[in-house]
């Protein structure tokens, strides 16, 4: 079984593959690193990729109105660390050109003003929305933090970042190399997407939430990990 796990980084995106024998699909591990690479763009990430399973830690689906139930309910099960879920807004509001253009739009259509810190995921979460009604493989959204908690067996108090999270991918048997074209943390960020995205493979996700919302085009709008 191959998946991939992709996340955005400042020279573009970083994605895990991991090879797992079939005979791990009722636990953690083991797994292991297939291959680690590093592109400007997601369809240069993805080139030739063969697995069967992708998860990228990107919000995937925009409603036409209203919030994402899928970052309601995830903030909500990650207690300490919930503000590392953005809300985000409808798809208008990624329409226009500022900030400030966009949170007015928001309001206007939610009653609310949504954060600068989740404006700063446009050019990326964009890219994604492109490249999914265009990719043949399913791309799945997956949260790290979601992961990681389920390695851990309660959400984590912490940053994943530090030691205690790359433990967490070790021991789940996840040894994550460096590579110079993308910082570690979000070389672990995509190793922990890719370890959610085994579990999508082996029929153990969990799916968030109960009754995904739908974009548009009549994809869902859900997280798994």
């Amino acid at each position: 079984m191959r998946v991939t796990g992709v996340d955005a980084c400042r020279r573009g995106w970083v994605a895990v593959t991991l090879d797992a024998p079939e005979t791990a699909a009722d636990r953690p591990g083991p797994v292991w690193v297939a291959a680690v690479r590093g592109h400007e763009s997601l369809a240069g990430v993805l080139d030739g990729d063969d697995a069967g399973v992708v998860g990228i830690d990107m919000p995937l689906g925009l409603p036409e109105s209203g919030w994402r139930e899928a970052d309601r309910t995830a903030r909500g099960l990650l207690g300490p660390r919930r503000s590392s879920v953005f809300a985000i807004p409808p798809r208008a509001v990624w329409a226009q050109a500022s900030y400030q253009a966009a949170n007015q739009v928001c309001r206007e259509l939610t009653g609310q003003g949504f954060s600068i810190q989740a404006w700063g995921l446009r050019a990326k979460l964009l890219e994604a929305d492109r490249y999914r009604g265009s990719c043949a493989h399913p791309l799945y959204e997956v949260h790290p933090e979601l992961a990681f908690g389920v390695l851990a067996g309660m959400p984590l108090a912490l940053s994943k970042h530090t030691a205690a999270g790359r433990d967490l991918l070790r021991r789940a048997g996840i040894e994550v190399p460096r590579i110079r074209s993308a910082p570690v943390t979000d070389t672990l960020d995509a190793a922990a997407v890719a370890w959610s995205a085994w579990r999508i493979a082996a029929g153990r996700a969990v799916v968030i939430p109960g009754r995904p919302q739908h974009d548009r085009h009549g994809r869902e709008i859900a997280i798994r990990y």
